[in-house]
């Protein structure tokens, strides 16, 4: 084939390198047939930071120099894996042995190719650049077909009966208004091309000052366990739904502002949300989706001006701050709360009217006329939500809130309020400082998965026979077996296992054991085993810059771990390059940290929004050394002012 000149992008092909300022190209075979080359948001913001460089993730940081003497012949699995991942295109699971999993909702809005790039203009075909074309098929339409609140006037705190949403109009940020940050790549899940963020028409949308022709903006009534609690009616107490999307690929996507202003569900907030929370939910959603689980997307984030008080630990120091606002994508915003507020109120026929539509719209492979559908979806999700929990705990997520208002009939993250993710390896973990009793702490996601999959199945039972009930009473117990099979492939891939058996549990438990007593970072620890040798990790040969690694070297119980995991490998027959090249598709060197994601705040409430595209880009290719990520800091250890940081549900 012929060489590639690749200019305002960044090259994360097996077959080239970025070295420097230079792509080298290594042998390869056909790899660029079909490649579609991805934008960043670099390309929209400042064409000197596109040019960011990134090794890709099959390469050890201490062999960098050694890069040009690779002879790597990547192949279309490669491919595939390494892209689809990014750009939705299946959720990624990595429960298969590979990074994308067909496995995925049938008929949800989960799938999504790259966009195809015109290598004469540099144009991406099928992409619209302006949210106004009337091509661009933005609808209220099927959500209108849902019983709708009478009243339109917008009362706040007030009980509201037999509707599923009111219709409310978002509230335009005060002042003026900017565009801090946009993701190029959510952005193309609705097709939406880059440029469409540079008008002012697109900020506006994004940020409730303009509403499309075809949007009847609504606030969604829902309810909720609250702490194990029932909450009653609570809903969309500061968001709006715009509309739904059925993209180039007929996937349905659901469109929302969070911030927008006051709904008949905001009690006793003010409907807007702060730029701290709204920063944080922006760059956790897209870093999820960069590592390939199953989560919803962070379109665009726009500040203002105004400022409102804000307590933000509940502690009597009130203070101003600015506000902004999410544009927020996906599957579905239907949550367990959706349907627990309606069997809780005997509203049934809503309850039925909203299931199956549910059924229809994202999972196509269950029948809607089928008399066990009901059950058919329960089992679905119990296996989803199991597989999303799995997740979580492989890169050490803790969500922080886990009420059945924020777990989604789609399985897939929402809400990301006052979530972290792991630095040392601490089951006991509590990220929310309102959660006082530590119920949503990293070790307890999983029996709280169970306990609101539980919540789910008694709002199904109004429509379920007696035997159905049975039935459903057998289903629920399979979230243990669905969420300990998920847990084990996706540790065993952490651990450079080519497959699982459960025997492996072992195996993982010793690890995390060592690494709870030594105090290890759970991200680097599995990321540095990754990029040594056995032999090197044997003789305790660790580069002075691997931080976390010899922490756990010196632990009486290290050396039976290893020779335990030497014989795993052995079993398999597995070669030191097949691990150290599962590992590496599989641990990711940066995550969103507290500490970074305080550090983008700070840096955003001062009107500079260089960092929060920055880092954006980093999160985008967590697998991938990335200089400017090195320079930073982002993968070393935790600066000790972070040990202070505190984040709760005041947003």
């Amino acid at each position: 084939m012929s060489y590639a000149v690749i200019s305002l992008f960044k090259c994360s092909c097996h077959g080239y390198n970025i070295v420097g300022s230079k792509i080298k190209r290594i042998k390869t075979r056909n790899v660029m047939s079909g490649f579609k080359i991805l934008i960043t948001n670099s390309l929209l913001f400042s064409l000197q930071r596109v040019t960011s460089h990134s090794l890709t993730p099959k390469y050890s940081f201490k062999n960098i120099r050694t890069l040009a003497k690779k002879d790597v012949g990547p192949n279309d699995g490669f491919l595939r894996g390494f892209f689809c991942g990014y750009e939705d295109r299946n959720y990624c699971s990595l429960i298969q042995g590979q990074r994308c999993s067909v496995r995925v909702m049938e008929g949800s809005s989960s799938t999504t190719d790259l966009p195809e790039v015109n290598s004469a203009t540099g144009d991406v075909a099928g992409l619209y650049k302006d949210v106004a074309s009337e091509d661009w098929k933005l609808s209220s339409e099927e959500f209108l077909k849902f019983p709708i609140d009478h009243e339109e006037r917008n009362f706040v705190r007030r009980n509201v009966l037999k509707s599923v949403f009111s219709i409310v109009n978002p509230t335009p940020l005060e002042g003026q208004t900017a565009l801090a940050g946009v993701s190029t790549r959510a952005l193309d899940v609705i097709d939406l091309h880059p440029s469409v963020a540079s008008s002012t028409q697109f900020r506006d949308f994004a940020s409730g000052g303009w509403i499309h022709p075809r949007s009847t903006p609504l606030a969604h009534r829902y309810g909720g366990h609250q702490f194990g609690w029932w909450a009653d009616q609570l809903g969309d107490g500061r968001a709006h739904l715009l509309g739904h999307y059925v993209n180039r690929n007929g996937s349905w996507w659901e469109l929302q502002l969070k911030g927008s202003g006051k709904t008949p569900y905001s009690r006793s907030g003010d409907g807007r949300a702060v730029i701290r929370s709204s920063v944080r939910e922006f760059l956790a959603a897209e870093a999820m989706a960069a590592l390939g689980f199953r989560t919803s997307r962070s379109a665009s984030i726009v500040v203002g001006e105004e400022l409102a008080l804000r307590d933000q630990f509940y502690n009597g120091n009130l203070k101003m701050e600015k506000m902004a606002v999410v544009l927020r994508l996906a599957p579905t915003w239907f949550r367990f709360g959706s349907l627990e507020i309606l069997a809780r109120r005997d509203e049934t026929e809503i309850l039925q009217l909203l299931l199956d539509h549910i059924i229809e719209k994202h999972f196509r492979n269950i029948a809607v006329t089928d008399p066990d559908r009901y059950l058919s979806l329960f089992s679905k999700i119990v296996e989803e939500t199991a597989e999303m929990i799995a997740q979580w705990q492989s890169v050490g997520f803790t969500h922080g809130v886990m009420n059945t208002d924020n777990m989604s009939l789609a399985s897939v993250t929402i809400d990301y309020g006052p979530f972290g993710f792991l630095d040392t390896y601490d089951p006991d973990f509590i990220p929310n400082s309102s959660d006082d009793e530590g119920m949503y702490s990293y070790k307890n996601q999983p029996k709280v998965g169970y306990y609101n999959l539980h919540r789910l199945a008694d709002a199904l039972r109004p429509l379920l026979s007696p035997s159905q009930i049975q039935q459903i009473k057998q289903i629920l117990p399979g979230f243990h077996v669905h969420f300990q099979t998920a847990y084990l492939q996706l540790f065993a891939r952490k651990l450079g296992l080519q497959n699982s058996k459960m025997e492996d549990k072992m195996l993982v438990e010793n690890l995390l054991d060592i690494m709870k007593d030594s105090k290890a970072d759970f991200t680097m620890t599995f990321w540095e085993i990754g990029n040594l040798s056995l032999k090197e990790i044997e003789s305790k040969n660790v580069p002075k810059n691997f931080w976390s690694l010899p922490k756990i070297l010196n632990h009486s119980k290290f050396d039976s771990f290893l020779s335990q995991y030497k014989l795993r490998l052995q079993e398999e027959n597995s070669s030191e390059e097949t691990r150290q090249s599962i590992m590496a598709s599989t641990n990711p060197r940066y995550i969103l940290r507290n500490w970074i994601a305080q550090h983008v705040i700070e840096q955003v409430e001062q009107a500079n929004f260089n960092e929060l595209d920055q880092v954006l880009n980093i999160l985008n290719s967590p697998f991938s050394i990335q200089p400017i990520a090195e320079k930073k800091g982002l993968a070393s250890s935790p600066p000790k002012w972070s040990k202070t940081l505190r984040v709760s549900c005041s947003s």
